[in-house]
């Protein structure tokens, strides 16, 4: 390996660059780069995107537009970990736009993208010592469809 680090590829039919800016719409420390089009001979109609790359949070990507026969699923998602309720408001709003919610604070963008939005309480509520106090904050997590709520966690914590 060349030392450098991991990208992330998405494979999307032909929205990855509308899916690029959108996420760099949403994520503070995000940025669009380099877009390949394709050229003579290349897959697809001439000039069209074929890649984007982009970056969210350091984390690098390149959208690939490569057709409708692969689409995405849960078994792949991005969690965004977030310090409060304003947070967890902010990336689920703006990434359920379009979309579509799941359980316990899962969803999936317009683009059919899987994202975990996660108040960092949920894991210091779920690790304490105290087993009735993690099962309750677990119940609570598991029976929630739509985003998580602290409040609630923390209402289950405290029994």
């Amino acid at each position: 390996m060349t030392g450098k680090p991991l990208t992330t590829c998405l494979w999307f039919d032909d929205q990855a660059e509308e899916a690029a800016n959108h996420y760099a719409s949403i994520f503070e420390d995000a940025k669009v780069g380099d877009v390949t089009r394709v050229g003579p001979g290349g897959p697809g109609e001439q000039g069209s995107v074929l890649t984007v790359e982009f970056e969210i949070n350091g984390q690098k990507f390149v959208g690939l537009n490569g057709g409708p026969q692969f689409t995405f699923n849960e078994a792949i998602s991005f969690q965004i970990h977030c310090a409060d309720q304003d947070e967890v408001d902010y990336y689920w709003d703006r990434l359920t736009e379009g979309g579509e919610e799941s359980e316990c604070g899962w969803l999936k963008d317009k683009y059919g993208v899987s994202w975990q939005v996660v108040p960092t309480v949920l894991f210091e509520l779920m690790g304490d010592p105290d087993p009735a106090k993690a099962e309750r904050v677990t119940k609570e997590m598991l029976s929630t469809h739509g985003k998580l709520d602290i409040a609630r966690l923390r209402a289950a914590h405290a029994g």
